[in-house]
């Protein structure tokens, strides 16, 4: 138990089939009349915007305006244009329909509109900000990976420092959730597993990590076992709203954990394998947890072991003793990372997704180093261990 903690608890969940019509509603509650809608192309071709355009038309409402092309890397710049058109069109609220990246660039517009700026990096050191003057705010996640719906975090790039910004801070909660199977019924296996993963990995990390607590613990561990027993179903099944719908609430607690407790060395090397090999997070999350797990077992052979009952269950858990749970636990990671590449071809190696080579581990292993995921995991690392674990997985 640690001796002090803060846990932000999210916005208003709206879970279930049918939660998109109640955006409407949950829009006039928040005083929103004339809101803008944000989301990207692939989503307006999917589908995916006409359903939810068509929710809140049923509900008597419509959108003063649209911006349908944030691209899959938002920037700074993306962010600016759309403040400056909310401002425009006269919008009082913003509806983010989308994964991280949209949903993170609406976090970024409405810090831009609180502090009465038009340009975000005005507001860097956005966690030491007044709270401003907030617009309403509905987030619609169309993937089950990030959790950004449910987090203190939004990472925007900035194309001309070539990094991607982070700009953490209480304000940046959406006001409502809105988790409706219909966002994600079409996502293809591939990725349903990649972001799948990512979930699991932010609440097993959000479970063992330094700055652990109570809620986030409890948050932690029920998503931990609604991956457990639903991602291979959403994969192999992709129509079964029962599966999707339980993925999405494993984002969302998993989401609300890390942001609350943080993650560890698999986030670290993953945020450094994105940045210089451009390799998708979720599949840097696969491939890395079992492996950096096995890292970390001496300093959590205890809690490892408590998280094989959301892992496995209670007869398994109860049948296997006590010394062999944080082994076995790791195991039953492995076995779901084997399940997901027999299934649809998730890689299970860094090797195998094409996208990185050995000669990119220094520097891979020097930008891991300073991510500020390292400073909670519960094993140190340095340059060696790093470089050691990136080969574990080549």
């Amino acid at each position: 138990m640690p001796t002090y903690y803060e846990f932000q608890l999210p916005g208003k969940i709206l879970s279930g089939d049918g939660a998109l019509e109640h955006i409407p509603h949950e829009l006039a509650g928040l005083g929103s009349r004339r809101p803008l809608l944000l989301s990207d192309e692939g989503l307006v071709k999917a589908g995916a915007v006409a359903l939810v355009k068509g929710a809140v038309a049923q509900g008597g409402g419509a959108f003063a305006a649209e911006f349908c092309r944030i691209p899959a890397d938002s920037s700074i710049l993306v962010v600016n244009e759309i403040a400056a058109l909310y401002r425009e069109a006269g919008c009082d609220g913003l509806v983010a329909v989308g994964g991280g990246s949209v949903i993170d660039t609406a976090k970024g517009v409405r810090m831009v509109l609180a502090q009465g700026s038009g340009d975000l990096l005005q507001n860097a050191g956005c966690e030491v900000l007044p709270r401003g003057e907030q617009a309403p705010f509905v987030a619609v996640p169309t993937t089950s990976g990030t959790g950004s719906e449910a987090t203190l975090v939004a990472v925007v790039a900035n194309p001309e420092a070539h990094v991607k910004m982070e700009f953490i801070s209480y304000y940046l909660l959406p006001d409502a959730a809105v988790l409706d199977p219909r966002m994600t019924a079409t996502l293809p296996p591939r990725i349903t597993a990649s972001t799948g993963m990512d979930t699991l990995c932010h609440a097993i990390e959000a479970a063992s990590c330094l700055q652990r607590n109570p809620v986030s613990d409890a948050f932690a561990e029920k998503a931990i076992g609604l991956v457990s027993a639903n991602l291979m179903r959403a994969v192999e099944k992709g129509g079964d709203k029962a599966a999707r719908l339980a993925m999405a609430n494993a984002s969302l607690l998993a989401g609300a954990a890390f942001s609350n407790s943080m993650v560890g060395l698999v986030h670290a090397i993953g945020h450094a394998l994105g940045g210089v090999c451009r390799l998708a997070h979720g599949d840097a999350m696969n491939i890395l947890l079992p492996t950096v797990m096995e890292y970390n077992l001496e300093k959590c052979e205890a809690r490892y072991g408590e998280l094989l009952l959301p892992l496995a269950g209670p007869t398994e858990y109860a049948s296997t003793p006590a010394p062999q749970r944080a082994k076995t636990a790791i195991c039953r990671v492995r076995a779901l990372q084997a399940a997901l590449n027999e299934a649809c071809g998730l890689p299970m190696t860094l090797s195998a997704t094409g996208k990185v080579r050995r000669e990119d581990f220094e520097a891979v292993a020097q930008r891991a180093l300073n991510d500020g995921a390292m400073i909670v995991n519960p094993r140190q690392a340095d340059l060696e261990n790093v470089l050691e674990l990136l080969e574990r997985v080549w």
